[in-house]
């Protein structure tokens, strides 16, 4: 496994779901409903693909320290938990908007 490439993935897709929540968000605020689902579920498959990332690593470490932890990792974790908690707040924020604009 080339631990480079691994930990790009995971910014990577944790910035993409992190973008397609807030583009979700800004749709949101235009009522545009349809899109604001299609970006969520995109937002939330991009997750998922960090998060499945994430799970591959934290098996193959098997909680001995086998996966060396280096600044670059412990910023793509910061990167996937912060997208993850936008991404949870940004549904809620939305769900807001659609209540009023009822």
């Amino acid at each position: 496994m080339d631990m480079e490439s691994t930990v790009m993935e995971l910014i990577i897709n944790a910035g993409e779901s992190r973008s397609y929540a807030m583009e979700a968000l800004r749709a949101a605020k235009r009522g545009e409903w349809e899109l604001v689902d299609a970006k969520l579920a995109a937002s939330t498959e991009a997750s998922k693909r960090a998060h499945d990332v994430q799970t591959m690593l934290i098996g193959l470490d098997e909680g001995c320290g086998k996966v060396q932890v280096n600044l670059v990792l412990v910023h793509a974790q910061d990167h996937i938990m912060t997208s993850m908690l936008a991404r949870e707040l940004i549904a809620e924020i939305i769900e807001l908007q659609r209540q009023l604009q009822r």
